[in-house]
């Protein structure tokens, strides 16, 4: 008799109940038909196929970007008892050729394939042969040129539907917004097929943004509170990277830095890490972050501004996989703002490409900007509505609105009086009536507006600049090298038909600690900590003795519900979510040993 897909999730994966959107997945794809998936990070979007593979009588092969993160699937199926492989260049090919024939063979299900491999002729034609029953496209916004990851040799994916006719097609994603979710189905499948989407609201991230003024005492008010969980801290540039993790190093933290400029060799024990401990810090480039499944990060930090919106909620989806709280900071600047404009200028001819990319910063600004709730903002760039959420900086403390009109008339004037062709630092020392050669040389000590803001700091103009950028009131020119340039709506500013609101400018306030707290810290009863610390300990060295993350043992959210249920046979440790029958096999009587020590 052959299963269905509810006993398959209870008595291979171990969990009695399909998460919001699964089942309703599952039944499509196990009924034939294509599908894009859009479903938030940590929904539980890998069984959404994995139980259509394991129900169907043909080979599944699901194509993924990083050797990585194949690994840490395949790892994860083994350790639930099911037959997967992958086949990458970085396994001897001694193992390579045994996984092909185990495939070959029929006893293997699953096969993982990045799509350099898979798209060689040699390979397509031997898994011709192999009459394969699905292809399932991971990471699928990667496939498309509307998204912020593309990838050329994803885009080779759009002959698999040609290639194999009796194929179901299915891609999966958490970043897309509605074109580059229409440009994935028409590549994938050609239209024919079901897009499903199912919200990308992550309620459990607590957002926040922050001007960058120190970010050296920013960062540390932000982290004193969070030594003991891990987290990412995201920089623009490799130095930075570097200094960032030496700095953190230097004050207690455990950092490690990751950037495209080390050796695969460094990169690769350098993840290990970050994968294998809990009270870690990973300072990188973007070079890191695709498919890094570590269900406990509790927090991602951005020290630059993220390239658009679909980056930074991709980059803020890393956290609070496992549904616990976790927290968000983007500290940005001025000089962020004209550098990604200068990326996007110097990336390729494509005019159009380069509008779209504009206009995708622009909404990350106006994210930033935003007085209002930010998950409100963020979620409707992906046409999604929500209420205020009461879990970001702006509901938790929202910001003063101020009339700055003639503020900013004086400033604007000052702008357009000196040609619009300097950068923020001329413009404020015109305004706060510096002595610069500069200024001299050019009588800009004669125009009207000199001096006129004398009163306010140079950190004062930073931020009025920084939000009149932000709001689109003026515009960084990068080919006239960062030089401020007037908007139509700062024209109208100045022509006094429009007014100028800005968030208060708080130019005494020093780094404060955020007011989250210790909402970072594991959801459990006081009781239950000292329990949970040791199924923690005992996981991790389980974990290194098999070269496996620590999360492919059990995640995070089976050993809370062990620490406070704390079963006492077999039977009602095969109760708790996440306990199949192979890792109760494997782990079940150490684990129910370690809690009777611990009772």
């Amino acid at each position: 008799m052959h299963q269905t897909a509810a006993q398959i999730l209870r008595d291979v994966f171990g969990y009695a109940n399909f998460r919001p959107g699964q089942e309703e997945v599952v039944d499509h794809l196990t009924s034939g038909n294509n599908a894009l998936v859009v479903m938030s990070t940590g929904a539980g979007k890998s069984l959404c196929y994995q139980i259509p593979a394991l129900l169907s009588e043909r080979l599944t092969i699901v194509i993924s970007p990083l050797v990585a993160l194949m690994d840490d699937q395949v790892a994860a199926l083994r350790a639930n008892g099911v037959e997967a492989v992958c086949i990458h260049s970085g396994l001897p090919r001694e193992m390579q050729v045994a996984s092909w024939r185990e495939v070959a063979s029929g006893a293997c299900k699953l096969l993982y394939l990045s799509p350099e491999r898979l798209m060689s002729e040699r390979m397509l034609d031997a898994i011709a042969r192999l009459n394969p029953g699905m292809f399932v496209v991971d990471e699928a916004h990667c496939i498309s040129k509307w998204g912020v990851s593309f990838r050329p040799e994803y885009e080779r994916l759009s002959v698999l539907c040609e290639r194999f006719p009796n194929a179901v097609l299915a891609g999966f994603t958490a970043t897309a917004d509605k074109a580059t979710r229409q440009d994935i189905a028409e590549k994938l499948f050609r239209g024919e097929g079901h897009t499903f989407v199912y919200g990308f609201d992550r309620p459990n991230l607590r957002l926040a943004v922050d001007a960058k003024t120190n970010w050296k005492a920013q960062i540390l008010a932000f982290m004193e509170e969070r030594r003991e969980v891990a987290g990412i801290i995201y920089c623009l540039s490799r130095k930075l990277t570097n200094e960032v993790a030496e700095f953190l190093n230097g004050e207690g933290f455990n950092a490690i830095p990751y950037h495209a400029g080390q050796d695969a060799e460094t990169r690769r024990t350098n993840q290990n890490r970050f994968m294998s401990e809990q009270a870690v810090t990973m300072v990188a480039t973007i070079a890191f972050g695709m498919g890094v499944d570590k269900p406990d990060i509790r927090y991602v930090c951005h020290l630059n501004l993220p390239a658009s919106m679909e980056a930074y909620y991709q980059e803020i989806g890393r956290a609070g996989r496992d549904g616990l709280p976790a927290e968000t900071l983007m500290l940005f600047g001025l000089a962020d703002m004209g550098m990604r404009r200068q990326f996007i200028e110097q990336d390729g001819k494509d005019a159009a490409h380069k509008m779209r990319e504009h206009k995708r910063l622009d909404a990350l600004l106006a994210y930033c900007d935003a007085s209002g709730c930010r998950r409100t903002a963020l979620l409707s760039y992906f046409d999604e509505d929500v209420r205020t959420c009461g879990n970001c900086d702006n509901c938790l403390n929202p910001p003063k609105l101020v009339d700055a009109t003639p503020a900013a008339q004086m400033l604007f004037a000052a702008i357009k009086d000196t040609g619009q062709m300097f950068g923020a630092a001329h413009i404020i020392d015109v305004v706060r009536g510096a002595s610069t050669q500069k200024i001299t040389e050019r009588e800009h000590d004669r125009l009207p507006s000199y001096g006129a803001g004398g009163k306010q700091p140079k950190v004062y103009w930073q931020g009025f600049i920084r939000q009149a950028v932000a709001g689109n009131y003026l515009a960084i020119n990068i080919q006239k090298y960062g030089a401020l340039q007037l908007t139509a709506l700062g024209t109208d500013v100045l022509a006094d038909t429009t007014a100028f609101k800005i968030r208060e400018i708080d130019i005494s306030k020093p780094a404060k600690k955020s007011k989250a707290g210790k909402a970072t810290a594991i959801p459990v009863a006081e009781g239950d900590q000292a329990l949970l610390a040791a199924l923690k300990k005992l996981r991790l060295d389980l974990a290194r003795s098999r070269d496996v993350p620590a999360y492919v043992v059990f995640p995070d959210i089976t050993l809370i519900e062990m620490a406070r249920e704390r079963p006492v046979d077999m039977t009602q440790l095969a109760a708790i979510n996440g306990v199949g029958p192979k890792k109760l096999k494997d782990f079940g009587t150490t684990f129910l040993e370690e809690i009777a020590i611990q009772r």
